[in-house]
């Protein structure tokens, strides 16, 4: 048997479906996708309906989609996060380079922040983080941006079962503490933590739907990082690097 035999080509069309959707083609029509297979519109129908069920797909209007909420969560977050990458890098690099900071770029995977991207800082003395590291949300400003967009219940919900107690102050010790903490830094539009004698702060970036889909930072040392007006300067690039990504993913702010 050929390795050709072993697909499903259902679960091939559906895949394909959702890499039509883009920073350009935010919404299609069932007659759309169907014509840039070659088929009919009704022979898509159980494979689109599918998706909208699972969430990958967002019913907008009569036969009109959109990318569901479940493609930019959960394991599908690392393949969306190619794209994020790609068209974040520039705005993140530039930031490093007017900064002469270390920036990153970070999703969300469960109660985790994953690093997918990073700029290297230019000064010897830097907060570097590689590519592929996993640190748990609640104990970084990436972290707690990445869960900005959550509501109360939302994080409940997230967070049912865990223990958040197995990280020392000033991280939250109680779901109550991660609430409130969020709800805070979501008011004031940006996040900080400190370790390790350096400090971050970060903001997210937004998806189609508004949702936060990532976070980028910039982090350096307590020393530099801890005045006051460098903070309010490091806040404006990073908010405005932020529009600029999102902007450039969505085609509009």
């Amino acid at each position: 048997m050929s390795e050709k035999d072993y697909t499903v080509p259902a679960l091939q069309k559906g895949l394909q479906i959702l890499e039509m959707f883009d920073g350009h083609t935010r919404t299609l029509t069932q007659a759309e996708i169907a014509k840039r297979f070659g088929v009919s519109s009704s022979s898509l129908y159980r494979i689109i309906q599918t998706l909208t069920n699972a969430g990958f797909l967002n019913k907008v209007s009569t036969n009109t989609y959109e990318l569901g909420s479940k493609v930019l969560s959960s394991g599908f977050s690392y393949l969306a996060s190619r794209e994020i990458v790609e068209l974040s890098a520039p705005f993140i690099t530039k930031m490093r380079d007017s900064t002469s900071l270390s920036s990153h770029l970070a999703i969300r995977e469960g109660t985790e922040n994953l690093y997918v991207f990073r700029a290297l800082a230019l000064q010897r003395l830097s907060v570097n983080v590689p590519v592929g590291t996993r640190l748990a949300c609640q104990i970084t400003a990436m972290g707690r941006a990445l869960l900005s967009g959550l509501t109360a219940s939302a994080l409940e919900s997230l967070y049912q079962g865990k223990r958040l107690d197995d990280y020392p102050d000033p991280a939250p010790q109680t779901l109550p503490d991660l609430i409130a903490q969020c709800e805070m830094e979501r008011k004031q539009g940006w996040h900080m933590s400190a370790s390790d004698y350096s400090i971050a702060i970060a903001v997210p970036v937004y998806g189609y739907n508004r949702d936060v889909i990532a976070a980028i930072n910039v982090s350096g040392p307590e020393a530099m990082m801890s005045k006051p007006h460098i903070q309010d300067r490091l806040i404006s690039t990073l908010l405005a690097t932020s529009k600029e990504i999102t902007t450039e993913i969505c085609g509009t702010v």
